[in-house]
């Protein structure tokens, strides 16, 4: 059997094309490593889901797993390199470290952090081949597996072909209606968009940084985001405004407008069978603010929730991929060497934002001993900044991926402060 790709794996495997485009997942367990365990864990678990020998057919637009043996790369850090600097290299390492798209390969690889009575277990992977839903599941029944909380088999098989649903016209009439409608306003929005400066637009390298919003932090946000009326990612993304607006030149002119995108889950609006499939179903949208000096954090939320309140009502997050079919096809015109300005140029964002609450995925995490999980995602072409929010029990971890074109480290810490700022006001730190 096979599974057709669709407009944002599409998308993915051409923008894999300048840069990786990979993404890392990170659990930790709680319990001693038995490496040889480990090993023969992964691979009974990904032969039995069908995971393996993925073939990828570009012409024709289709994959396949082709099923067989698993090939487990397992790499061991030292466990020196803990959850901080070793680990952010290591991190680094695998989101600029290309899968060789050979005939039939595999989509996944591993390292793990060794600590005396526990460890880290990462999963990397091949981004157009998922979404973060499908890895947390697969990252989490192997950490479940391990500590003995279900056994192999216990869950059912994910089919790994979910059917296509972002045919807008055959699938989505009204919201392609909508989205058509807003296309004058795109066009307006994006010419007022603000730029960020690349000092090398030919390097799509990535960092990586890590923060965490502790179970305080996150309490505060979640009582602020309510008195608002706002969601919890409407916060984040005036957070995440405010930050990267410090950092903007002087927005003289037409163009003051700071851009974000944001990464929608579908999931939860198509039906049973691609709820539960193994694979990439993502919507996207775009947001954009001027960004006075001096606008205060409840103001913002409150008018980018307005932006956003209008997109949920449209479901315009399904049309993103009309954006993202558009904008494939005039990437495609162009010699690779200038495929990678030409976003920066038409589509200008300054970040991107992707949040997950693992609170319902990973209900295992909540029995006796800590578990933590954080995530990692490629900044690609589009953007220079994205921001991996993972909510897990009481607390959130962010990771920060950027590239150096653009962001010093620096720049990273600034932006880390002017997150956590605002959270230490709201539980009364000085």
């Amino acid at each position: 059997m096979r599974g057709r790709l669709n407009v944002f794996q599409k998308s993915m495997l051409q923008w894999n094309e300048l840069h990786p485009y990979n993404a890392v997942h990170v659990a930790w367990i709680p319990s001693v490593l038995d490496l040889p365990r480990l090993r023969k864990l992964i691979a009974t678990v990904l032969e039995a889901k069908g995971l393996t020998g993925l073939a990828l057919n570009l012409a024709a637009g289709t994959y396949e797993y082709e099923g067989g043996l698993a090939d487990v790369e397992l790499k061991v850090l030292t466990a020196s390199a803990g959850v901080s600097p070793g680990y952010v290299g290591e991190i680094e390492l695998q989101l600029n470290t290309p899968f060789v798209l050979s005939k039939r390969f595999s989509p996944f690889r591993f390292f793990v952090v060794a600590e005396t009575d526990a460890f880290a277990l990462a999963l990397v992977y091949f981004h157009p081949i998922a979404d973060a839903e499908s890895i947390v599941l697969l990252l989490t029944e192997l950490a479940d597996i391990y500590r003995g909380k279900t056994s192999p088999g216990a869950r059912k098989p994910a089919s790994l072909y979910p059917p296509r649903r972002d045919n807008l016209l055959r699938f989505h009439p009204g919201v392609l209606t909508r989205r058509l409608a807003t296309l004058p306003a795109l066009i307006r929005q994006t010419r007022r968009a603000c730029r960020p400066h690349y000092r090398d637009a030919e390097d799509l390298s990535n960092q990586f940084a890590f923060f965490s919003l502790s179970p305080s932090h996150l309490a505060a946000l979640i009582r602020t985001a309510k008195s608002l009326e706002v969601s919890l990612n409407d916060l984040f993304l005036a957070l995440l405004a405010k930050a990267v607006s410090c950092l903007a030149p002087a927005r003289a002119g037409r163009r003051k407008g700071i851009s974000l995108g944001c990464i929608v889950n579908l999931r939860k609006d198509l039906d049973p069978a691609a709820r539960s499939a193994f694979g990439l179903l993502l919507g996207s949208f775009v947001v954009q603010h001027d960004v006075p000096a001096g606008i205060s954090l409840p103001d913002l939320a409150r008018q980018i929730g307005q932006q956003t309140a209008r997109i949920k009502r449209g479901r315009l997050y399904f049309g993103g991929v009309l954006e993202l079919a558009m904008g494939r096809r005039l990437v495609a015109l162009f010699p690779l060497e200038r495929r990678k300005r030409l976003y920066q140029k038409h589509y200008p964002l300054w970040g991107g934002l992707t949040n997950m609450n693992l609170n319902q995925l990973w209900p295992e995490a909540h029995t006796p001993g800590p578990v933590d999980y954080f995530r990692a995602v490629s900044t690609g072409p589009v953007t220079p900044l994205v921001l991996s929010i993972s909510t897990l029990g009481e607390k959130a971890n962010v990771g920060v991926s950027y590239r150096p074109a653009v962001f010093s480290a620096g720049d990273i810490e600034q932006i880390k402060s002017q997150f956590l700022e605002p959270m230490d006001r709201l539980v009364g730190r000085p």
